[in-house]
């Protein structure tokens, strides 16, 4: 038993299950729970696919939950076409995994986060890889919340490189710009964007030494992030591999080392032209009790060798 206590609140694509994969594979940690969001899939498929990837890795003791279903400025979501062109139809590169024996929890998800940050307090790390809508409602259910969990490092944003989705917006933040500018005022976090993501890159290389291991979750999450891999040939050839945005983020919160950040007040902006950008708060400029810490640099090697020898060991056993 670990005494750091981790949430992970994901649209279960891709990188989502590596991040899972990860936060139960480090020791350091102990993966309390599992909040489901929508982006990468809609949520009732994220919730499955969380599901999937927690039994394949041996790991059933976790609760998954269903959180919201769209953003706090609609009333549906609606999938982008380029999400199943990135993660595939499922979300888990068209890979099929079994049918997960246990069920979501039938407890409401906002309540569970709540409840465990009264019962962990500091010692709790909730990670945020998609929307910040499940967030921003336990914020406002419960605003003390802020001053008392220990650490909140969300994968979103770019302040020093372009958007994924628009020139100056990322993905997560871009589908609820609005519940994100709420909590890049209200809450203590560290951002892991796309200014320090998309420098963390795996290749066929690293699937292969999955695959070598002949087991049945190395062999799925060679599948699954080889999908990847060849979606990224196309979108972004110039990387050369596919980008470890969610994954990093849980390395992040777990060893803050393997970034240098930045001390900033930041919001979020909503108008039409720039909607979903991450930026300083031109109001809170002067103040000098900052809020937002933000990734501009990483170690790179450091993290992927701490990447590789979790995720390697944890599908060795499974």
């Amino acid at each position: 038993m670990a005494q750091k206590k981790m949430i992970l609140d994901l649209d279960t694509g891709i990188d989502d299950a590596m991040a899972i994969a990860y936060a139960v594979a480090d020791p350091d940690v102990d993966l309390i729970g599992i909040i489901g969001s929508y982006g990468n899939v809609y949520v009732e498929d994220g919730v499955q696919n969380s599901l999937k990837i927690l039994e394949l890795l041996g790991a059933t003791d976790v609760p998954v939950y269903q959180g919201l279903s769209h953003s706090s400025e609609s009333d549906h979501f609606d999938r982008m076409p380029v999400s199943a062109q990135i993660h595939g139809e499922n979300g888990i590169g068209d890979v099929q995994l079994p049918d997960p024996k246990r069920q979501p929890e039938t407890g409401d998800a906002i309540d569970f986060f709540i409840d465990a940050v009264k019962q962990y307090g500091k010692d709790l790390i909730l990670v945020p890889t998609g929307p910040l809508t499940n967030l921003d409602a336990a914020i406002n259910k419960a605003p003390e919340i802020t001053k008392e969990i220990g650490n909140i490092t969300i994968m979103g944003g770019a302040v020093t490189v372009p958007g994924n989705v628009t020139n100056v917006a990322e993905a997560n933040i871009q589908q609820d710009a609005t519940a994100a500018d709420h909590v890049f005022r209200k809450a203590p976090l560290t951002q892991v964007g796309l200014d320090v993501t998309l420098r963390t890159l795996l290749t066929y290389k690293e699937t292969q030494q999955w695959r070598d291991l002949h087991t049945k979750s190395g062999e799925a999450f060679a599948d699954i992030v080889d999908y990847y891999i060849k979606a990224y040939e196309v979108t972004s050839p110039d990387l050369h591999g596919c980008a470890l945005h969610d994954p990093f983020a849980v390395g992040v919160a777990i060893n803050p080392d393997f970034v240098q950040t930045i001390d900033l007040n930041m919001y979020v902006t909503t108008d039409e032209t720039y909607y979903g950008r991450t930026t300083g708060d031109p109001a809170r400029l002067d103040d000098p009790n900052t809020n937002v810490k933000v990734a501009v640099n990483a170690d790179v090697p450091a993290y992927l060798d701490a990447f590789m020898t979790h995720l390697t060991n944890l599908f060795s056993k499974h």
